[in-house]
């Protein structure tokens, strides 16, 4: 087992951030996942501060797509963070945020597909390979090269696929290295790995990475973490299909209490309406002993990379420090 520790370069700023990781790898945290949302600081300079203050950090984008980023522009990233971080360089790639999208003028045609082209255009790449034309839809390169970056080598940089629906699953066994993938109960996790073992069976792939990119909240007082993770909850809720939140047994009218209350930015209301059920469905949450325990089952349930992710909890310090004792 290994473990992540997601940072949101927008509530908190460049400097904090890697102080946070500095403070992770002294807990021996393995992966920094810096997340890329276009309305926050960019993720590529802050990556770069962070490989320079720290020596074993992993680190990388959590995550890009070929939508907004092409793939040779994040290969060339790729390779030039590698060779800042001396071979720590990891890069997480999706299928793009398809409500965000739009807002930008973009529009989202054939996520899965366009993002199987930029996964295969950025390892070649990264490879030193000339990519020349060959038919593909959205990337055929007419000799595209790396000619100034320090290339990675034999072992390339590892890709992890955001994954989420079937499709993508899929495609992430298929053409990944990992999956992140944005969930933080053994139950999905039941669902999401027996598509990607049979994807990676399909193509004789071994040692693939299953990242749980969970909703983290811990503290010594159960109340306090649920308390801060209520909001993350109701909105992991809210965007949910009918489908999830009855495999979670949850009260589909209360969720749409809370789609309605964060629609008119009640967070009163919301905090009233979330449930230890929302919780324990979307959230991995409470006192150490607690998260340990949650840790474990996700092992259990198959994965091997558990990333902490947002809110950790009421101080973003002590969550850290806590974490450190658990693992």
């Amino acid at each position: 087992m290994t473990y992540g520790i997601e940072f949101v370069p927008g509530n908190v700023n460049v400097k904090q951030v890697v102080n946070y990781c500095k403070l992770a790898e002294s807990k021996d945290i393995d992966y920094a996942w810096i997340t890329n949302h276009y309305n926050n600081r960019h993720c590529y300079p802050v990556l770069t501060a962070v490989a320079q203050a720290t020596t074993t950090l992993k680190m990388g984008p959590g995550i890009m797509n070929s939508f907004t980023d092409t793939p040779a522009g994040m290969a060339s990233f790729a390779c030039t963070l590698n060779e800042i971080s001396d071979g720590r360089a990891v890069l997480g790639i999706g299928p793009g945020d398809l409500s965000t999208l739009p807002k930008l003028a973009i529009d989202p045609v054939k996520p899965v597909a366009r993002l199987g082209e930029a996964i295969d255009q950025i390892r070649a790449l990264c490879s030193g390979a000339e990519v020349k034309k060959s038919g593909l839809q959205f990337f055929d390169y007419d000799g595209a090269k790396l000619t100034g970056v320090t290339l990675p080598g034999k072992k390339g940089i590892p890709v992890y696929v955001g994954a989420q629906g079937p499709k993508v699953l899929e495609l992430a066994g298929l053409k990944g290295d990992g999956a992140l993938i944005n969930a933080s109960n053994p139950k999905d996790f039941d669902v999401a790995i027996p598509i990607i073992k049979a994807a990676t069976e399909k193509v004789g792939k071994k040692n693939f990475d299953v990242g749980a990119y969970t909703a983290l909240s811990i503290d010594k007082d159960e109340k306090k973490a649920k308390k801060a993770a209520k909001i993350v909850a109701a909105f992991i809720a809210a965007g949910s299909p009918e489908a999830l939140l009855q495999r979670h047994g949850l009260d589909l009218a209360n969720v749409a209490k809370i789609k309605d209350a964060l629609a008119r930015f009640d967070f009163g209301a919301v905090g009233g309406l979330v449930t230890d059920k929302e919780i324990e469905a979307f959230t991995i949450c409470g006192t150490p002993d607690i998260i340990r325990q949650k840790c474990e089952d996700l092992t259990k349930a198959g994965v091997t990379q558990i990333i902490f992710g947002s809110p950790l909890g009421p101080d973003m310090t002590n969550s850290i420090r806590l974490l450190g004792k658990i693992m």
